[in-house]
């Protein structure tokens, strides 16, 4: 921590990349030391925590599709393993989400997107918003609060990450209702077509 602190905004877009690979330490921990030192920078610095996350996130992947489910039977317990599996395989875009702006290591969820071959696109896609929703959050203290942020963010931010996982979940789960929605509407479609079209073969009389 110490030597990619040292580096400044090299280490912190080193760490926010490798956060999203193998690294066990959040990225946010830079990224707090980092705009205390330059609250004016805070903004910039939220941009290359983000950045470097995103650059991460498809070599966790791709690590996960070689090796993950021996990576992560090292990382954690097996019944975190089970657990986690079953919630991604389950709400897959949900874990994603939640998983990218609270404090879990998001490498974990990286690795297991690959491990379970979940779309590529759709973990950029996510992370990209659960991220820039954590980075942003905290550069956005920093910037407005200056120093004083760094005792504002174990409380506040909790309530900005809790207010933005109850907004992305509600948003997330008003779309899953209307997918759902809607193929039940084209199955009832579909199957009044064929029933029709059953009902046409019919010959008159039987």
């Amino acid at each position: 921590m110490d030597f990619l602190r040292n580096l400044g905004d090299i280490g912190l877009f080193i760490h926010a990349m490798i956060d999203a690979i193998i690294f066990p330490i959040p990225a946010l921990f830079s990224q707090i030391s980092l705009s205390t030192l330059s609250p004016e920078r805070a903004i910039w610095l939220a941009t290359i925590g983000f950045i470097g996350c995103i650059i991460g996130t498809p070599i966790g992947y791709g690590i996960g599709r070689a090796s993950g489910t021996l990576v992560l039977s090292k990382m954690m317990k097996k019944k975190w393993h089970d657990s986690a599996t079953a919630l991604f395989t389950k709400h897959g875009e949900a874990a994603i989400l939640v998983g990218a702006f609270t404090p879990i290591p998001f490498k974990i969820f990286t690795i297991l997107s690959g491990c379970l071959k979940y779309p590529l696109w759709k973990l950029i896609a996510y992370a990209a918003l659960g991220r820039a929703a954590k980075f942003y959050a905290v550069g956005g203290l920093f910037y407005v609060y200056g120093r004083a942020a760094e005792n504002m963010v174990d409380h506040v931010l909790t309530f900005i990450m809790l207010g933005l996982g109850v907004l992305i979940g509600g948003i997330w789960f008003a779309v899953r209702l209307v997918k759902k929605h809607r193929q039940k509407r084209t199955g009832a479609e579909a199957k009044g077509v064929q029933e029709t079209a059953v009902g046409a073969d019919v010959p008159a009389g039987e």
